[in-house]
């Protein structure tokens, strides 16, 4: 993969200094901080597990509470915080979250060959948490999306040094967590290893199944929280959807009509994943960018889908800006984030419960952008990405480092 060196890469690949340190340990503190004053719970999304695990150690079903969307094995993985007063809760849920999100851009950057003492590795985790307002959402909230964050860089890091099983063992603990990256599974059919896919299968299936053994409501998950997910039928959810499914229906659109165009733009979306695989060329941008691309497809037509769910697959897009043809590098990568500023009031959408169509936006745009990927280059005879590439581009050891 052609590096593209230039002025900016070569100041992006050099060690950060103190006061650019400081300044990302600020940010983080500060966002944790805010998070632990303004939620006294440790944050909504995560008391809702929290919750469940007390209810179930009160002997009642966890799946009572039809905003409990996890599977069983997630209630005993809450069930140690469900122990932990209150005050604890509040300070270390937030600290958690914010760690576990710089863990998952850490891991972003070594799938991307990127020195974690760069100045990239710096400046692009104190843009997500200044400059990205779901990540501060997320960290406030504390939702289990922050699993998949971290998970999801990890395994492509693992199957990018050959490690393909281990790779689905943390897309399958993950899943055992929260469902969100059951759409990573299709990558393990991509690539043929079906080790990895039976290891991302079977673990939260064998995990979930000895959990609901447990549960006085063993197949609540199927006859009350699958239902939800798969019609959405929640008023309150519904206004902060970013879904194409969701959106459109607000805007005028027949709801089976948003429906069939949300199915339709996630296959293509999916189809698109497939060729960029197929591609084949060197270098982390293939993993990157197919898993970050099935991803999006899910969230087309996923329900529910927020706008935190986007810290699932931006780090593994930012960390690639070194490399000339990643998404990074398109115009349209940073159009979609416009209206994720922090701060910026945008005409008739002021109001929170209209956020979701900024977030829409975002959606939409960040996922045409990385499906654009599987056709704007073409692998050479020695597999080396010649899109928009003059002789250098063909020199195969520019794809040893990104700087």
């Amino acid at each position: 993969m052609r590096t593209g060196k230039s002025d900016i890469s070569g100041w992006l690949a050099r060690p950060a200094g103190g006061p650019l340190w400081a300044v990302l340990l600020a940010v983080l503190a500060a966002c944790a901080g805010h998070a632990a004053r303004a939620t006294p719970d440790g944050g909504m999304d995560n008391a809702i597990v929290v919750r469940a695990a007390r209810t179930w150690l009160a002997g009642g079903s966890p799946y009572d509470d039809p905003h409990f969307l996890y599977l069983p094995s997630a209630v005993l993985a809450a069930a140690p915080q469900a122990m932990l007063p209150g005050p604890v809760l509040r300070w270390l849920v937030p600290c958690a979250v914010t760690a576990l999100l710089a863990a998952g851009w850490a891991g972003a950057l070594r799938l991307h060959r990127v020195p974690l003492g760069s100045r990239l590795a710096v400046l692009g985790l104190t843009g997500l948490a200044a400059g990205f307002a779901p990540f501060g959402h997320l960290v406030r909230l504390g939702n289990w999306t922050v699993t998949a964050a971290v998970a999801l860089p990890l395994s492509l890091l693992l199957a990018s040094r050959g490690r393909w099983t281990g790779a689905g063992v943390v897309i399958g603990a993950a899943v055992a967590l929260k469902p969100l990256l059951a759409p990573v599974v299709l990558l393990f059919v991509f690539a043929g290893r079906w080790r990895a896919l039976a290891a991302a299968v079977a673990l939260p299936a064998l995990a979930s199944g000895a959990a609901a053994l447990l549960l006085p409501d063993p197949a609540g998950f199927f006859t009350r929280t699958l239902p939800f997910l798969l019609h959405g039928d929640d008023g309150f959810v519904r206004l902060y959807e970013a879904s194409p499914a969701a959106v459109l229906p607000r805007l005028g659109v027949p709801e089976a009509l948003a429906q069939a165009l949300a199915v339709a733009a996630a296959g293509a979306a999916v189809l698109c994943a497939y060729v960029r695989w197929r591609r084949a060329d060197p270098g982390p941008l293939r993993l990157a960018e197919t898993g970050a691309g099935l991803m999006l497809a899910a969230f087309l037509v996923s329900r529910p889908s927020y706008d935190h769910y986007l810290l699932v697959v931006l780090p593994l897009l930012l960390a690639g800006l070194p490399y000339a043809g990643s998404a990074a590098r398109v115009v349209w990568f940073w159009i979609s984030l416009v209206p994720q500023v922090p701060g910026v009031t945008w005409p008739w959408l002021e109001s929170e419960k209209r956020r979701a169509f900024r977030d829409a936006f975002t959606l939409c745009v960040l996922a045409v952008t990385v499906a654009r990927q599987a056709n704007t280059g073409r692998p050479s005879a020695d597999g080396v990405d010649e899109a928009g590439a003059g002789a250098g581009a063909r020199d195969a050891r520019a794809a040893a480092a990104p700087f």
